[in-house]
């Protein structure tokens, strides 16, 4: 029942509504009663200072509790320097949590496989909570993991885990433990298979 805000910079928001069915959540239902709002945002016509009365207006005039940036990538093709970019944005990042906010903010990864660096883009410092997602190889396919690197508010889940997503929802393997090459970024499971979660293409 709370209201969110996804404000987009990198999809549109019919690729968005039915990429999520797709993976068996239909979002508009909640778009319909007004729990869901969707803004397209286009980094070339809306200003640094348009886009934080933009935020500002969706949390004091709409009620919205929940608010996810999609991308910080999109979001700094918005100002014309990191240095302005980084003030503004803890700037707007206290602002939502002095308002009880759950911010969330995707930053993608430069690079499908590879480096761990994430770009010129550094947020983890104002972050509460990180969560990673990376490619990873075991048997001859590519799979995802997800961990959870920082987490201000306590103790965190410090193992890997496998992730699927697909129509039947999110599904977690239990801990991942045989890695090889974590920290190259291109990590390699070397364990037993018998901790991989089943693929519906397996012989």
């Amino acid at each position: 029942g709370e209201k969110c805000c996804i404000f987009e910079f990198d999809e549109r928001i019919g690729t968005l509504l039915i990429r999520a069915k797709a993976l068996g959540i239909d979002l508009q239902p909640h778009v319909a009663s007004g729990c869901l709002e969707i803004l397209q945002i286009d980094p070339a016509e809306v200003s640094p200072g348009e886009f934080s009365w933009n935020v500002q207006k969706a949390v004091e005039d709409r009620g919205c509790s929940v608010l996810v940036i999609d991308s910080l990538n999109g979001y700094v093709a918005a100002m014309p320097q990191e240095k302005q970019l980084m003030l503004q944005l803890h700037e707007m990042l206290s602002y939502l949590n002095q308002k009880g906010v759950a911010t969330f903010l995707i930053n993608p990864q430069a690079g499908l496989v590879g480096s761990m660096n994430t770009g010129a883009l550094n947020v983890s410092y104002i972050a509460d909570a990180v969560i990673l997602f990376r490619f990873f190889e075991a048997q001859g396919r590519i799979r995802k993991a997800i961990s959870v690197i920082k987490n201000r508010g306590g103790a965190h889940e410090d193992t890997i885990r496998e992730l699927k997503i697909n129509r039947d929802g999110i599904a977690l393997s239990g801990p991942l433990k045989e890695f090889k090459g974590i920290l190259t970024g291109t990590p390699e499971f070397v364990g037993d298979s018998a901790s991989l979660l089943s693929h519906p293409y397996a012989g």
